[in-house]
């Protein structure tokens, strides 16, 4: 048995459409479209163009001076 025969597909489609509406799908789907391009443009172009880098140390300033020791008798 099927986990999604034709059937099943087509009430989730008629779901989705009496939620979003006719005219928002097309948006829905181009707004998903440009995030999944965005993200493979960025995987790729990460690898291709950017080696990757250590992260930057971030510089301490460094501790005050002690106060030299005194000798007591």
């Amino acid at each position: 048995m099927e986990l999604f025969a034709p059937g099943h597909l087509l009430i989730i489609l008629l779901i989705v459409v009496i939620l979003f509406g006719g005219k928002k799908i097309p948006e829905l789907m181009r707004g998903l479209g440009e995030g999944v391009r965005n993200f493979r443009e960025g995987m790729s172009g990460n690898q291709q163009q950017n080696p990757p880098q250590p992260p930057a140390q971030q510089q301490q300033p460094p501790p005050p001076p002690t106060p030299p020791p005194t000798a007591q008798h």
